[in-house]
């Protein structure tokens, strides 16, 4: 059998796997985003945030950051680190940052633009270990990596395929990056992201785009990464090297304060986006001071801790209000808003890691979040990534994708020649109307079994994530990775190579 006619057979296939069959497309919202504050409690926590800004201030802890704020007229205390923000400059500065932008993949098919009401879903990121049914929970290798890379390449719903969906253990920690990346370009053609982590780091990671975009980074970003605050109201060095090297780059930064009510902030929600609005306006400020226009997201990872634990509590109430609260605040700025979607504290792919992610995605969705990662996968307070949540997540987001679509009102939906033809008490299984359309009337799914008792219990009993882990497995034998020029191939194979010698012995931020 020749290379294509394999090729068109596992094509053929996967027509058994509804998951792969929806189109690649920026998502849009049609509808009204969910708004859970009045406008006067905007207001209130836009201006509680100017005075944490002007009168209590931040510490940036880095020389580069203090400088860029002091030559643009803030305050600032070069012993202490601590930066405070006059309002009016606050504002003028952040008034530069784009509302919505385009960001380049390496197939131009798959490019994505953040801001609007476009939704966007990425993969998990930063977990150590990762889980399956059949092997159990273990510590992050690099094929299990190049594996989730390969699953998010496949899933068409998925926007972004090259992030830490796993911290690849069994490479030493300097040169990680070089083989994330790497992984990242060769398995998938889709958005990329990669660390921001002080210097070194993010400048390898353009030069490797450098050459993959033929030597010079187009107009369109086509790189970025999450910059979180070390909440409460700090910047530190590792972030701040990342903030100003991707925004002198022209290249993405999702500014992301990391707050639990209760530890990080005050234990009222209206504090917490207080500070986490503070804090995110910081980091878009910076970037604008770095480069004026540069693309940057307003995020938000604000929830409350659990007090018996102490532990994040995630899919919570409080959660979604902050969600939803930090969606009404963005738009307030004008700025795209970054998300998280599939978060829980459960340990395993059960009941409890399906409610706590819907009570994320809900909002997340319905308040019109851009950028909205961790979308699938996401276990055990983001420690772990399992592979059958992850198919089950995405299957959520499928559904997601379709609800978005809406349905048509017209004369050919609204079938009042049908309804008339089979009149009261018969059935519709058999009408022309049912026959010409029942293959695209409704949401296939690939994960939920709708069979009754005993035809469940005779064909094996599997639940869910049974289910899930047979469809992974489907997925990656079907596998075909993007086409790239074996030219670039090499030379990113040479790059990563050279700098992997250059690096050795040199300790960087992971």
């Amino acid at each position: 059998m020749s290379r294509e006619t394999r090729r068109a057979a596992r094509r053929t296939e996967r027509t058994a796997v509804h998951l792969l069959q929806h189109p690649f497309r920026t998502l849009r919202n049609p509808w009204r985003p969910l708004e859970i504050l009045a406008p006067e409690q905007i207001e209130a926590i836009h201006h509680a945030s100017l005075h944490i800004l002007e009168n209590i201030g931040l510490d940036f802890m880095d020389d580069e950051a203090l400088s860029l704020w002091q030559a643009a007229g803030a305050d600032v205390n070069h012993t202490t680190q601590r930066v405070r923000i006059d309002r009016g400059l606050l504002m003028e500065t952040i008034a530069h940052a784009p509302t919505q932008f385009t960001w380049a993949a390496r197939n131009p098919a798959h490019n994505v633009v953040l801001g609007g009401n476009h939704l966007t879903f990425g993969p998990p990121g930063g977990m150590v270990y990762v889980t399956d049914i059949e092997r159990g929970r273990r510590q992050g290798t690099m094929a299990d990596y190049e594996d989730l890379v390969r699953l998010c390449q496949m899933c068409p719903v998925l926007h972004y395929a090259t992030w830490e969906q796993v911290t690849p253990q069994d490479v030493p920690v300097n040169v990680r990056h070089l083989h994330r990346l790497m992984a990242g370009l060769t398995l998938s053609d889709k958005v990329v992201m990669e660390s921001a982590h002080g210097r070194i780091i993010p400048e390898d990671a353009l030069a490797m785009m450098r050459l993959v975009f033929g030597g010079e980074l187009p107009a369109d970003p086509v790189i970025g990464d999450v910059i979180n605050v070390n909440s409460p109201l700090r910047y530190d060095e590792r972030m701040l090297g990342g903030l100003i090297s991707y925004a002198r780059a022209g290249q993405v930064t999702f500014i992301t304060p990391f707050i639990l009510a209760g530890a990080m902030s005050p234990v009222t929600m209206a504090a917490a986006l207080a500070q986490q609005n503070a804090e995110a306006l910081a980091g878009v400020a910076l970037t604008q001071l770095v480069r004026r226009g540069a693309p940057v997201v307003y995020g938000g990872f604000t929830t409350n801790v659990d007090m018996r634990s102490g532990a994040p509590a995630f899919g919570t109430p409080e959660g979604a209000w902050a969600i939803s609260a930090g969606a009404q605040l963005a738009r307030y700025y004008h700025l795209p808003y970054r998300a998280s979607g599939s978060l829980t504290n459960a340990q395993s792919a059960d009941a409890q890691s399906a409610y706590e992610t819907m009570w994320n995605l809900w909002p997340v969705v319905m308040s019109h979040a851009n950028l909205i990662m961790h979308a699938a996968g996401w276990l055990e307070g983001g420690l772990t990534v399992s592979l059958e949540k992850f198919v089950i997540d995405v299957e959520n987001l499928a559904m997601f994708a379709h609800f978005l679509e809406g349905f048509a009102v017209n004369e050919d939906t609204l079938a009042l020649g049908s309804i008339a033809a089979v009149g009261p008490g018969g059935h519709h299984f058999g009408t022309d109307h049912t026959q010409a359309h029942y293959a695209t009337a409704f949401y296939q799914s690939s994960v939920a079994n709708r069979q009754n008792y005993d035809s469940w219990a005779q064909a094996g009993r599997e639940d869910a994530p049974q289910r899930a882990h047979k469809l992974w497995k489907t997925m990656l034998a079907q596998y075909e990775p993007p086409p790239l020029d074996p030219a670039l191939r090499e030379s990113l194979t040479e790059f990563v190579a050279k700098r992997t010698q250059e690096l050795e012995g040199i300790a960087l931020y992971e």
